[in-house]
């Protein structure tokens, strides 16, 4: 449970991208409102990621993806099958997948290859899909969910998280210059956003430090997280490039950082 002062509680999983690192597992972030612990997107080492952070694949009621590359969904069957595990420690709340149109055929497509492996009880197991091309909304006890899609792949959504209490987090998934994140992002609290590259090293697809700052700045978000770090942004001043567009408060992620609204 949360304290009374805190109403989400965010821990990053995995601040890395689909390279292997020592550092840095792929794409992950837990949140916590009251009972409720979020997990967005799964990538490799997010399961031992959870274990470190003081929590288990036991303990996730949602999961929401962002899109369906293999750095955000790696470990999607580990956790299923895992789920399966009939020792003293098993699933006893209901988990509720969340991602836009298309997830519920991408799971169908993995069970013709695992079958019953990652299956789950019905009773436990759920899918809720939102409109890949607009605004969607969707609510949960203690918090609601507002999507909206981005520049990255068909399909590809970044997500609102606000509290009962107003406390409200925003997580771009992976996504290029978007004016829906600007809008989507507009007073959050926190926004937590991929800068994949360098300035100089822009890609298709994906948001640099500047053009990350500047999607903070444009939507007066209250603090900008900076995550999804390639090989690359570890020889860059990432912070330096930040502050040509941004002068709010500013975190780079690592794995297993924590931050309290």
């Amino acid at each position: 449970m949360t304290s009374q002062s805190v109403e989400i509680i965010v821990t990053i999983l995995g601040s890395g991208s689909c390279v292997p690192s020592l550092r840095r597992s792929s794409c992950a972030l837990l949140m916590q409102i009251n009972d409720n612990l979020l997990l967005f997107d799964s990538g490799a080492g997010t399961m031992r990621r959870l274990l470190e952070a003081g929590t288990t694949i036991f303990d996730i009621s949602h999961i929401f993806y962002s899109h369906l590359h293999p750095d955000h969904t790696g470990e999607l069957v580990s956790f299923l099958f895992a789920n399966k595990y009939s020792g003293t420690a098993r699933r006893q709340i209901p988990i509720t997948f969340v991602a836009a149109e298309g997830f519920s055929t991408f799971y169908k497509g993995l069970k013709k290859v695992y079958g019953s492996w990652i299956e789950l009880e019905p009773e436990l197991f759920s899918i809720v899909e939102l409109d890949k091309s607009a605004d969607d909304t969707c609510s949960f006890n203690d918090f609601t969910v507002k999507s909206s899609p981005v520049e990255h792949i068909d399909g590809s959504i970044a997500y609102r998280i606000t509290s009962d209490g107003g406390k409200t987090v925003v997580y771009s998934g992976d996504t290029d210059f978007s004016e829906n994140l600007v809008a989507l992002s507009k007073d959050a609290d926190l926004l937590i956003c991929e800068a994949a590259n360098p300035d100089d090293l822009k890609v298709q697809g994906h948001l640099t430090p500047s053009l990350a700052g500047e999607i903070a700045t444009r939507a007066n978000v209250g603090k900008l997280i900076l995550t999804h770090f390639y090989p690359e942004c570890e020889h860059a001043d990432i912070e330096k490039q930040c502050r040509k567009t941004y002068t709010g408060p500013l975190i780079l992620a690592e794995d297993l950082m924590k931050i309290e609204l």
